[in-house]
């Protein structure tokens, strides 16, 4: 039987758009051995780590896989919720809610699902149910605003490496990035001004991204050049002056150098230069995850208050607000094949 599975879209049959909203995942259970799997299979991706494959491999299963999982697996236990990791929980929740307003304007000709690039539900599984259902049209939403190669460019190899298998092949669309998407910098902006509203202005609004070698940058990502995009839109949206906000990078791993400033580094720092009152948000987080949940909310709130903050706000990702599914139905919608 051929590798190349899949039927030809029969003419008498109704053409349907497939619309897959994506995620970069989670362990399926807060366990040492969740962990182990879940990021044998993210830290295997190359596009994640670049270095020589070999060394890599043995340094990820010689000491990596034997010592991370059993922090990992605590600090998920920290943010695990009874429906499950806070990221796949919302993300399940943002796809409802795209489907329901697509459903009103496009009745059962639009399907919508998602998928994580690591973990479950995998995206060759969901593109399987679209080439079941007969889609003659896909478009695949990565939930990353700003383009990466670890995110966005490895969730385009997960797509390609499902539907080159495929015996007909539909049109594919692939949305790469919305930085700079006035639906979004308003929702953000949205967001900024609501937790003023409710607890006031800070000394400093920090938006801490998520961090990235500083070698992809050198080598073409344009990742950096979209988060500071995104930054300058978000404060001229807002009327910021140039002393009252801080573009940082989170999450680095590993020993070389990644994007600058640091965000637990910054915020160490803050409170002697007399900003103790801050507000921080993630604008590269489209749901709140581990990084955000645990990291923002809590090992870098204790950072800043032990080295002499007063007050310390996390403002939530977009989430399911109803201005973030606005945005990102209406990216969707020019793509929708009309019938």
């Amino acid at each position: 039987m051929s590798r190349f599975s899949g039927q030809v879209s029969n003419s008498k049959q109704k053409p349907r758009t497939g619309v897959l909203v994506t995620n970069l995942g989670s362990p399926g259970e807060p366990t040492p051995g969740a962990l182990r799997r879940y990021l044998a299979e993210f830290l295997s991706d190359p596009r994640v780590v670049e270095i020589p494959r070999l060394v890599w491999l043995i340094i990820l299963h010689g000491i990596i896989l034997r010592v991370r999982p059993a922090k990992s697996a605590k600090l998920y236990q920290s943010i695990w919720t009874e429906q499950g990791a806070p990221l796949v929980v919302i993300t399940q929740k943002q796809k409802d809610k795209i489907a329901a307003r697509l459903t009103e304007q496009y009745g059962d000709d639009v399907l919508v699902d998602f998928a994580m690039r690591y973990g479950k539900p995998s995206i060759a599984s969901a593109l399987q149910k679209f080439q079941q259902a007969g889609v003659d049209n896909i478009i695949v939403l990565p939930l990353y605003p700003q383009y990466a190669g670890p995110t966005t460019g490895s969730t385009f190899d997960a797509v390609t490496a499902e539907v080159k298998r495929w015996r007909w092949v539909p049109s594919l669309h692939f949305l790469s990035s919305y930085h700079d998407n006035p639906g979004y910098i308003d929702a953000l902006a949205n967001t900024v001004r609501e937790h003023i509203a409710a607890h006031g202005k800070p000394d400093k609004l920090v938006l801490s991204y998520h961090g990235m070698p500083k070698a992809f940058q050198e080598w073409g990502d344009p990742y950096y050049d979209f988060c500071d995009k995104t930054t300058q839109l978000l404060v001229a949206e807002l009327g910021l002056g140039q002393d009252d906000y801080l573009m940082t990078f989170q999450s680095r791993f590993g020993k070389a150098e990644w994007l600058q400033p640091y965000t637990d580094v910054t915020l160490e720092s803050l409170p002697e230069k007399g900003d103790k009152h801050i507000a921080i948000m993630s604008p590269a987080f489209s749901a709140d995850c581990l990084e955000t949940l645990e990291e923002l909310e809590s090992e870098n709130r204790e950072i800043f208050m032990e080295a002499g903050g007063e007050k310390y706000h996390y403002i939530a990702a977009l989430n399911d607000r109803d201005d973030h599914i606005e945005m990102l139905t209406g990216l969707v919608n020019p793509l929708i094949t009309k019938r």
